[in-house]
């Protein structure tokens, strides 16, 4: 790690006024290095430095962007950071405020999807690179406008939706953000169609929350959260804690399944985060998150009918 930031830090020594050609190269070079530092933090076993430290990461990811508009590694990776830090950092804040400091919560909430459509725009802007006219097509036909899409554009696809789904969650007043959904449904579907295992399931843990709201699917919604949470731990190997938090609070809670909510919880927090030292940091994040809504049970469900 020492050797890596003493690299980063001479390359970045290089971008100076000294000639076009070596500052973009310069910038190219610690584009890429940002780029691929995902899996330093991804395995971190410390939330709170990592809290501390994405802002920084991001910040400089835009300046970067600003010298290189078009590294879609770099829009990749901001996309994919803005997402996370917001749902890690300032919804989960937000969420946990919301019972003590009403006023607080709804800051960091209106923060969060700020931040959230932030992590959208770079999505958006990065598919926009290899498919140009790519966001006018979207708002005009969002079938089409994804239907020349390739494996290569999947993690794109992947974080703007998820950005785009976490904004509108975070907002349910808000009706335009809501007829987006269209577009976040061509987005989805095209994805799980080029590379339904991405990523250990993403996007079958994404399609619990989001089989919930979706518009003008056939069948149950909670059914199909259901199929998608099955598929999302076993793409995951039950080795992530995420797949079993998402539903507990987006099919449990609404069909007051009390004992399952406290299941998928308590599953959720056996997990070890140390055995696989990839999803540590998720794994961490949403154990935290899992001991909060274990801590609300009696908020969500009446007691158990044998309770004295």
């Amino acid at each position: 790690m020492k050797h890596s930031l003493t690299k980063l830090s001479l390359i970045a020594l290089l971008i100076v006024p000294s000639g076009c050609s070596i500052k973009h190269m310069a910038v190219d070079m610690v584009g890429d290095a940002l780029a691929g530092s995902g899996t330093t933090f991804a395995s971190d076993n410390d939330p709170e430095l990592i809290r501390d430290a994405v802002p920084f990461s991001l910040k400089l990811m835009e300046s970067l962007l600003a010298e290189t508009p078009n590294h879609e590694g770099l829009l990749t990776a901001t996309a994919s950071g803005f997402t996370q830090y917001a749902y890690a950092f300032v919804q989960q804040d937000a969420d946990m405020l919301h019972d003590t400091d009403l006023q607080r919560s709804r800051k960091l909430q209106a923060r969060a999807k700020k931040l959230f459509l932030r992590g959208r725009d770079y999505g958006l802007r990065g598919l926009e690179v290899s498919h140009k006219g790519f966001r006018d097509k979207l708002e005009n036909d969002p079938m089409t406008a994804v239907a020349d899409m390739k494996k290569s554009d999947v993690p794109l696809l992947y974080w703007t939706a998820a950005a785009w789904v976490a904004a509108i969650a975070s907002d349910k007043t808000d009706s335009y953000l809501i007829s987006d959904l269209p577009k976040v449904d061509a987005l989805v579907q095209r994805a799980l169609a080029l590379d339904e295992p991405y990523d250990h399931g993403a996007l079958e843990s994404l399609m619990i929350t989001y089989e919930t709201v979706r518009q003008g699917a056939e069948g149950d919604p909670y059914e199909r959260a259901k199929k998608r949470f099955e598929r999302a731990v076993d793409l995951s190997k039950e080795a992530q804690a995420g797949p079993y938090v998402s539903y507990a609070e987006a099919v449990d809670i609404p069909t007051e399944k009390r004992a399952e909510f406290l299941h998928m919880l308590e599953t959720a927090l056996a997990i070890d985060p140390d055995v696989h030292p990839e999803f540590r940091l998720a794994n961490l994040i949403m154990q935290e998150r899992a001991r909060w809504l274990k801590s609300r049970v009696d908020d969500y469900f009446l007691p158990p009918l044998n309770e004295n």
